[in-house]
């Protein structure tokens, strides 16, 4: 039998650390690169005007957003490391275009607060996620069962617009995705392979981990500005 490798805790501790800053790095070129096409896009006239006249081309937008994400998710270990980066950049980019309709409804202050509200948020979560020795495992079943009930419940309410369930969805989603936060890190911090840094696995790794804080963040930021936005 072959002798066991034990890898000395410090090794682990530093190799994982390392992740994680390939995972907040990809994460904030997302987030940045989201940012600066949403508010060029709320900026160019043209644009704009066909995002908000054209109804059928907003919705083949987000459509193209969830067909790209479930392509990620479900075949991100068939493709390179580097087709995985472009197809995440390509959805910052679509999410930039179809968050832009964000500036015509709520005043700039707002947003720019509500995203650094959000940005501390995530940043308290992430760190209790990453360093607790509590197993959030349960709790993240269970959020990730209401955040099934809450996808529901919104696609129901955009049919009936019924203001009651659309604060209702709105204060669960934001409880959510918190809790959301904290379960994501500490599974990416688990499922984490030891050994394989630098590889074109690990940078896929790295990528997918960044895809979902990425879309708990963008999530929870909506959420938020729906209660802490001013409206134009």
């Amino acid at each position: 039998m072959g002798k066991k490798i034990t890898v000395p805790k410090e090794e682990v501790l530093a190799e994982t650390q390392r992740f994680f800053v390939k995972v907040y790095g990809w994460m904030s070129i997302a987030l940045i690169i989201t940012g600066f096409v949403a508010i060029w896009t709320a900026s160019n006239v043209n644009i704009n005007s066909i995002l908000t006249e054209s109804r059928w081309f907003f919705f083949g937008l987000l459509i193209l957003e969830f067909v790209l994400v479930a392509y990620l998710v479900g075949w991100i270990m068939r493709m390179s490391s580097r087709t995985a980066a472009l197809i995440f950049i390509l959805y910052s980019i679509l999410n930039g275009f179809t968050l832009s309709v964000i500036f015509l409804v709520f005043t700039p202050d707002s947003i720019a607060s509500t995203f650094f509200i959000t940005a501390g948020t995530f940043a308290i979560m992430s760190i209790y996620g990453y360093f607790t020795k509590s197993d959030l495992t349960k709790v993240g079943n269970l959020l990730l069962m209401g955040l099934i009930g809450l996808i529901i419940a919104s696609a129901v309410n955009m049919f009936y617009q019924n203001e009651t369930l659309y604060w209702i969805t709105t204060y669960a989603g934001i409880l959510i995705f918190i809790g959301l936060i904290a379960y994501d890190t500490q599974k990416i911090k688990q499922l984490n392979i030891i050994g394989n840094e630098g590889t074109d696995e690990d940078k896929k790794e790295a990528i997918i981990g960044a895809l979902t804080l990425y879309l708990d963040f963008i999530n929870l930021f909506l959420r938020l500005l729906r209660v802490l936005g001013k409206r134009k």
